[in-house]
């Protein structure tokens, strides 16, 4: 069953919702209100390192058709997100070799639903995209992914980079899928812990996440068209890993 992402407003219910372990996509707080319930709210949010935006108060208002917002809004994802360096620790005691897919800054519902579908459908162990800046987790991104965003772990961190360095530590080596390489996604060994770096639609990858990657990988294209969709050749790289680990 889809479930939809639920906006709820409100300083006191945001607070009530954070105290009873709701997972909170993001919370957008008006500028220039500071009373005491509004400084409780923030150190809960800092506390549980919950995303936030200060906004103007039309965005608020837009957000609730009521505007009885009280300055303060919140999106409680349908999904709950993981501890990165919990479930890395998880995967590698089971005796799994493990597989990530991080996601720089995917902004389309769609795809970033496609790719939970494939990369449940290959035996990703979890999907890793930034706080800010990623295609949110709602109702469309559920339905895209049919269902698969309730079965593949989804963790938020703060910097690609830093995720990425915790993977490394861990021996997991990270790939990243871009054209400004002379290597194929044939030349590459998946069958080892790998984390597979996808980029956002418009932009790829960004070139300091390009020059800590372990390995840089494209996939060859023999028409006219220079590039692939990203859900697609994140697709291709899944199945050229599951084919690898397979033979």
């Amino acid at each position: 069953m889809e479930k939809q992402t639920s906006k709820i407003f409100g300083i006191r219910a945001i607070i009530e919702a954070i105290n009873a372990g709701n997972s909170i996509d993001k919370v957008f707080l008006q500028k220039d209100i500071n009373g005491p319930l509004m400084i409780e709210l923030k150190q809960l949010i800092k506390t549980n390192n919950i995303t936030s935006s200060i906004v103007p108060v039309e965005k608020l208002d837009r957000m609730s058709r009521a505007n009885n917002h009280q300055g303060a809004g919140a999106l409680i994802a349908p999904v709950a997100f993981y501890d990165l360096d919990a479930l890395i620790t998880t995967t590698i005691e089971k005796g799994e070799k493990p597989l990530f897919v991080l996601l720089d800054q995917i902004s389309d519902v769609r795809n970033f639903g496609a790719i939970i579908r494939t990369a449940e459908c290959t035996g990703v162990h979890g999907i890793i995209i930034p706080k800010t800046g990623n295609a949110p987790i709602n109702g469309e991104t559920v339905k895209t992914s049919a269902g698969a965003a309730f079965n593949v772990p989804i963790c938020k961190v703060d910097h690609i980079k830093d995720a990425i360095f915790m993977l490394q530590a861990a021996d997991i080596k990270i790939v990243c899928a871009s054209e400004k390489t002379d290597h194929t996604v044939f030349d590459v060994n998946f069958d080892q812990p790998t984390a597979i770096v996808m980029g956002s639609e418009d932009r790829g990858i960004n070139p300091s996440i390009l020059k800590i990657a372990d390995t840089n990988a494209k996939l060859p294209l023999l028409g006219k068209i220079g590039s692939l969709n990203v859900s697609v050749a994140c697709g291709a790289f899944l199945y050229e890993t599951v084919r690898q680990r397979r033979s």
